[in-house]
């Protein structure tokens, strides 16, 4: 491993740990960055143990903002989403598989602009148990393929009209689960070993300096003028992944 491979790494454990603990969209940065290092298979069970680390910073810190009722209406849904995912990274080469996260990135980008565009009318829409369903299939199938549930999670919970402070301790508890599901999934694939266990605890320390100053940041800025950011960074993201 290179040097600049090794500052990849870092500075995608970084944004991991800040987009747990903050608004979690700006991890698809870090998926950008695993699957431009590694090759795309491997790399989806790479950074999965990464953020199962994060997982664990959000959800001590948010164990007591987390809205159970949201998570229940979502779980039915993550495991078709999982299977579906499970049969798609079987069946894709390895550069199939990249464009393929590129163009899911982009049109969660899309979609997200969208709901941007019509929060009140989509809010109206956005209860009962189809939404829901919808939302579970998606999350669990672009974080299994793509490790890209993040931008479902945001569609979804917008849409909602979560409070920001709900909003991240929801997301931190639903992805901590849905990660751990995906353990096993990922082994049956073939595509997790014991290097990026150890890869994941060695990138530990700078998980957690992200989750600090996701912490320290998440009160402090515009939910508005973040979100443009994550969007952009979703954008470019897509952009590098679909022209890979």
């Amino acid at each position: 491993m290179t040097g600049a491979e090794v500052a990849l790494f870092g500075i995608a454990a970084v944004i991991i740990g800040y987009s747990k603990t903050s608004v979690g969209g700006l991890a698809v940065v870090a998926v950008m960055i695993f699957a431009s290092v590694m090759p795309a298979r491997a790399s989806t069970a790479a950074i999965l143990m990464v953020l199962i680390v994060g997982d664990l910073f959000a959800i001590w810190h948010y164990r007591r903002n987390c809205d159970v009722a949201l998570i229940r209406g979502l779980l039915p849904g993550v495991l078709p989403g999982l299977v579906l995912g499970s049969v798609f990274l079987a069946v894709v080469d390895d550069t199939l598989l990249k464009r393929a996260i590129g163009a899911l990135l982009l049109a969660m980008v899309l979609l997200q602009l969208f709901v941007n565009s019509r929060r009140e009318q989509i809010a109206e829409r956005a209860h009962g148990r189809l939404p829901a369903l919808a939302a579970g299939v998606g999350s669990g199938f672009a974080t299994m393929t793509a490790n890209a549930a993040g931008a479902v999670m945001t569609l979804y919970l917008v849409a909602k009209q979560v409070d920001k402070v709900r909003f991240v301790g929801t997301s931190a508890w639903f992805f901590f689960l849905i990660n751990c599901v995906k353990v096993p999934f990922s082994v049956g694939l073939g595509l997790l070993e014991w290097t990026d266990v150890w890869r994941a605890l060695a990138l530990a320390p700078a998980v957690a300096v992200g989750a600090w100053l996701g912490v320290h940041t998440i009160r402090r800025i515009s939910q508005r003028g973040f979100e443009v950011v994550v969007l952009l960074a979703s954008a470019i993201s897509a952009t590098v992944l679909l022209l890979a």
